[in-house]
Protein backbone atom coordinates (compact mmCIF):
# COMPACT_ATOMS: atom_id res chain seq x y z
CA UNK A 1 0.00 0.00 0.00
CA UNK A 2 1.22 3.45 -0.86
CA UNK A 3 0.50 6.32 1.51
CA UNK A 4 0.54 10.08 1.03
CA UNK A 5 0.16 12.69 3.72
CA UNK A 6 -2.43 15.29 2.76
CA UNK A 7 -2.42 17.94 5.47
CA UNK A 8 -3.36 16.11 8.67
CA UNK A 9 -4.87 13.19 6.73
CA UNK A 10 -3.53 10.10 4.98
CA UNK A 11 -4.47 9.01 1.45
CA UNK A 12 -3.84 5.31 0.89
CA UNK A 13 -3.58 3.63 -2.50
CA UNK A 14 -4.29 -0.10 -2.19
CA UNK A 15 -3.37 -2.84 -4.66
CA UNK A 16 -5.92 -5.29 -6.02
CA UNK A 17 -4.52 -8.05 -3.80
CA UNK A 18 -4.79 -5.89 -0.68
CA UNK A 19 -8.40 -4.94 -1.46
CA UNK A 20 -9.39 -8.52 -2.36
CA UNK A 21 -7.93 -9.93 0.86
CA UNK A 22 -9.36 -7.25 3.16
CA UNK A 23 -12.77 -7.45 1.43
CA UNK A 24 -12.86 -11.24 1.74
CA UNK A 25 -12.03 -10.93 5.45
CA UNK A 26 -14.81 -8.36 6.00
CA UNK A 27 -12.38 -5.62 7.03
CA UNK A 28 -13.41 -3.00 4.45
CA UNK A 29 -16.37 -1.52 2.62
CA UNK A 30 -15.76 -1.06 -1.10
CA UNK A 31 -17.53 1.95 -2.63
CA UNK A 32 -17.82 2.17 -6.41
CA UNK A 33 -17.83 5.79 -7.61
CA UNK A 34 -18.58 5.03 -11.28
CA UNK A 35 -21.91 5.82 -12.93
CA UNK A 36 -25.00 3.68 -12.27
CA UNK A 37 -24.77 2.45 -15.88
CA UNK A 38 -21.18 1.28 -15.42
CA UNK A 39 -22.09 -0.41 -12.15
CA UNK A 40 -25.10 -2.21 -13.64
CA UNK A 41 -23.01 -3.54 -16.54
CA UNK A 42 -20.29 -4.96 -14.28
CA UNK A 43 -19.14 -4.44 -10.69
CA UNK A 44 -17.29 -5.97 -7.77
CA UNK A 45 -19.77 -8.20 -5.99
CA UNK A 46 -20.77 -6.61 -2.69
CA UNK A 47 -19.46 -3.14 -3.56
CA UNK A 48 -21.74 -0.22 -2.71
CA UNK A 49 -22.51 2.47 -5.28
CA UNK A 50 -21.97 6.20 -4.66
CA UNK A 51 -21.41 7.84 -8.07
CA UNK A 52 -18.81 10.61 -8.13
CA UNK A 53 -21.41 13.02 -9.57
CA UNK A 54 -23.52 12.61 -6.42
CA UNK A 55 -20.70 12.18 -3.88
CA UNK A 56 -21.50 13.52 -0.42
CA UNK A 57 -18.80 12.94 2.17
CA UNK A 58 -21.25 13.52 5.02
CA UNK A 59 -23.34 10.55 3.79
CA UNK A 60 -20.43 8.12 4.26
CA UNK A 61 -20.51 5.67 7.16
CA UNK A 62 -17.92 6.02 9.90
CA UNK A 63 -14.80 3.90 9.71
CA UNK A 64 -14.74 2.62 13.28
CA UNK A 65 -15.62 -0.97 12.31
CA UNK A 66 -14.66 -1.16 8.63
CA UNK A 67 -12.40 0.95 6.48
CA UNK A 68 -13.67 2.52 3.25
CA UNK A 69 -11.91 1.87 -0.06
CA UNK A 70 -13.17 3.75 -3.13
CA UNK A 71 -12.83 2.42 -6.67
CA UNK A 72 -13.72 3.48 -10.21
CA UNK A 73 -12.76 2.25 -13.66
CA UNK A 74 -9.09 3.26 -13.68
CA UNK A 75 -8.32 4.88 -10.33
CA UNK A 76 -8.67 8.51 -11.45
CA UNK A 77 -12.20 9.21 -10.19
CA UNK A 78 -11.70 7.22 -6.98
CA UNK A 79 -8.60 9.27 -6.15
CA UNK A 80 -10.58 12.50 -6.73
CA UNK A 81 -13.36 11.25 -4.44
CA UNK A 82 -10.83 10.16 -1.81
CA UNK A 83 -9.26 13.63 -1.87
CA UNK A 84 -12.74 15.19 -1.58
CA UNK A 85 -13.41 13.00 1.47
CA UNK A 86 -10.16 14.24 3.02
CA UNK A 87 -11.17 17.85 2.31
CA UNK A 88 -14.46 17.09 4.10
CA UNK A 89 -12.55 16.04 7.21
CA UNK A 90 -11.90 12.31 6.94
CA UNK A 91 -8.55 11.43 8.49
CA UNK A 92 -7.68 8.28 6.54
CA UNK A 93 -9.06 7.41 3.11
CA UNK A 94 -8.17 4.69 0.60
CA UNK A 95 -8.74 3.95 -3.07
CA UNK A 96 -7.99 1.03 -5.40
CA UNK A 97 -4.94 1.51 -7.63
CA UNK A 98 -5.88 0.92 -11.27
CA UNK A 99 -9.59 0.65 -10.45
CA UNK A 100 -11.95 -1.96 -11.82
CA UNK A 101 -9.71 -2.47 -14.85
CA UNK A 102 -6.91 -3.67 -12.57
CA UNK A 103 -9.41 -5.83 -10.64
CA UNK A 104 -10.49 -7.60 -13.83
CA UNK A 105 -6.89 -7.79 -15.07
CA UNK A 106 -5.94 -9.63 -11.88
CA UNK A 107 -8.74 -12.16 -12.60
CA UNK A 108 -10.69 -11.28 -9.45
CA UNK A 109 -14.38 -12.32 -9.49
CA UNK A 110 -17.06 -9.77 -10.34
CA UNK A 111 -20.67 -9.50 -11.46
CA UNK A 112 -20.96 -9.03 -15.23
CA UNK A 113 -23.78 -9.00 -17.75
CA UNK A 114 -24.63 -11.97 -19.95
CA UNK A 115 -24.75 -10.29 -23.35
CA UNK A 116 -27.12 -12.94 -24.77
CA UNK A 117 -29.77 -12.53 -22.06
CA UNK A 118 -28.96 -9.23 -20.36
CA UNK A 119 -28.99 -11.03 -17.00
CA UNK A 120 -26.30 -10.47 -14.38
CA UNK A 121 -23.89 -13.35 -13.79
CA UNK A 122 -20.80 -14.05 -11.70
CA UNK A 123 -17.54 -13.93 -13.63
CA UNK A 124 -14.59 -15.80 -12.08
Amino acid sequence: MKTEEVGQSILETWTVDEVAQAFAEGEIVVIDVRTPQEYMFEHIEGALLMPMAFFKADALPGQSEKRIVFHCGSGVRSEKVARAAIEAGMARVAHLEGGFGAWKGAKQPYIGTNMATGAPHRVT
